[in-house]
């Protein structure tokens, strides 16, 4: 028979209750002075571990494969918060435990078995990284219940009964295309990037997993984005079928101790509650201040849980997301605004974005489709669709008031001498980039009008924006100044680029003013 049906609003089926109550059953706490005792899992965890076993209502038997709403789950906390021995318990439910969906009872629940021969792999980028799951995994199993049904426990493999096996794996080792594993915990994931072989291992594993059905777990603190880690990419993914858990704090003043506090109180949740917590918030504030003495930004994301750019990062993210207008959207046809653009050959980012001259700044849309004025090359097969972007251009001056417009034109000097003679050359302006003292003064400008509070700037929070921002950082030029660079090779700040020449447009349009309403005129005919 199929699912029960929702006993209250919101229920969904889940294979999570029977695996949580198997972990508290089976498992015991690695270590410290309750080693030993029963591993009870805390009300994140029971959250956490509902969603990652999360089972379509319509799910059948012999379509088992398919019959998760997630193909995997990331798990974003701070320091201590747990995410080894949670993993660790989860590890061993996946070797022994009723993870394998196996249909529903007769009264609509549903029903879980073992894995004939699982392959799970902990798996990191370095050897020691492996080690924060390893080592709580093994007393997991020698100090309790398990001990008798996984008896071959060993530093570098563990044998599962019946032929399967758990092992860590490294991406500088033995992770290779065509292991049929059946689960894989991917640990530290703000660590793995394109240098260190990070990207190569997740698409590896994911790849191995889809063969057999298997699943991931990704744990991960918070990242940096200008590195482009693993845990940024499956966080901005696009796809639905991924659960993501990222509790974060609110925005807090290192130097002041009430929002510290109260921040550190949010994302280390039932960890640091008394009397059953094991995180010391008095500890763990005084290791923050000490780290953010040197490093403020590798302290808020380590211990509040915050996606901040490291040292030497032009625009704070969450200042620019703090100016995000959630009902405007997309302004009426015929507004009065200025344009932004910077065009990319084959490497980088090609991207359109408007303000309104009261400063709301965003992307607008063009085509059958309504797609956003973004080009990434990589959709392209490494080559800008420039007759695409001519159309839009095209329909952005049509559709908008476009009173002047700022272009970087490196690799697009024929088309905006095109532009500038089909709509004008008060509208197409050649902006270039890299004049030190102009963008300087540009680049800061928009960093005034986000950060100071008495300011009217806006934008509609595009995500591919926002993340070019953060990824911006300041290259030192003589004089005090600065331009605009990436923090890696892999980076891309394009968008951030073209915000800078928006804003700075509708500043100089102001000072023109072409903000000024146009007044009808009206001849006098007598009578």
């Amino acid at each position: 028979m199929p699912w029960r049906g929702p006993e209250y609003k919101g229920e969904f089926p889940s294979l999570g209750w029977l695996v949580g109550e198997w972990i508290e059953e089976h498992c015991v706490i690695p270590d410290g002075d309750r080693l030993g005792e029963p591993y009870l899992l805390t009300d994140e965890m029971w959250q956490f571990l509902v969603h990652h076993y999360r089972l379509r209502p319509d799910a059948t038997e012999d379509q088992w494969q398919s019959a998760w709403s997630y193909r995997r789950s990331q798990l974003v906390r701070p320091q201590k918060w747990g995410k080894g021995p949670l993993t660790a318990a989860m590890i061993c439910a996946e070797a022994v435990g009723p993870v394998r969906f196996a249909g529903w009872d007769a009264d609509g629940e549903p029903v879980g078995r073992e894995w004939a021969t699982p392959w799970i792999q902990v798996t990191a980028t370095s050897e020691d990284q492996t080690d924060n799951v390893y080592r709580a995994l093994t007393p997991m199993i020698e100090e309790g219940p398990l001990a008798d049904w996984i008896p071959d426990t060993g530093e570098t493999r563990i044998n599962v009964p019946g032929g399967g096996y758990i092992e860590p794996v490294t991406s500088s080792k033995n992770a290779r295309l065509g292991q049929r594993i059946t689960f894989a915990v991917q640990d530290e994931t703000h660590c793995w990037i394109q240098s260190n072989g990070g990207w190569v291992i997740s698409t590896t594993q994911r790849r191995n997993l889809s063969g057999t059905g298997g699943r991931a777990v990704e744990t991960t603190n918070a990242w940096d984005p200008s590195e482009q880690s693993v845990a940024q990419l499956t966080a901005e993914s696009s796809v639905k079928d991924v659960y993501r858990d990222h509790r974060k704090a609110p925005v807090a003043s290192l130097k002041n101790k009430a929002e510290r506090r109260r921040a550190l109180r949010v994302v280390y949740g039932d960890s640091a509650k008394r009397p059953n917590g094991w995180v010391s918030l008095d500890r763990i504030d005084a290791e923050l201040l000490e780290i953010a003495e040197k490093d403020p930004a590798q302290a808020e994301r380590y211990y509040l849980n915050r996606v901040v750019a490291g040292t030497g990062s032009w625009l704070d993210r969450d200042r620019w997301d703090a100016r995000t207008d959630t009902v405007r959207g997309l302004p009426p046809k015929g507004t009065r605004v200025t344009l932004g653009f910077d065009g990319s050959d084959v490497d980088d980012w090609t991207g359109i974005r408007l303000e309104t001259l009261d400063g709301y700044q965003f992307t607008p849309v063009y085509g059958p489709d309504r797609r956003p004025t973004i080009w990434n090359p990589a959709d392209w097969e490494g080559q800008v669709p420039r007759l695409e972007v001519d159309a839009a251009m095209h329909e952005v001056m049509a559709y908008y008031d476009v009173v002047r417009g700022y272009f970087d034109p490196p690799y697009w000097d024929t088309e905006v001498d095109t532009w500038a003679d089909r709509y004008g050359e008060e509208r197409v302006v050649p902006w270039h980039t890299w004049r030190t003292t102009q963008m300087h003064a540009a680049a800061e400008r928009l960093v005034t009008d986000v950060t100071k509070k008495h300011t009217t700037f806006t934008h509609d929070g595009c995500e591919v924006t926002g993340t070019h921002v953060a990824n911006a950082r300041k290259a030192a030029r003589p004089n005090g100044k600065y331009v605009l660079r990436k923090a890696s090779v892999g980076q891309k700040i394009d968008m951030a680029v073209v915000s800078v020449l928006a804003h700075e447009a509708a500043g100089d349009a102001i000072k023109a003013g072409l903000a000024a309403v146009k007044k009808k005129s009206y001849v006098y005919t007598g009578g």
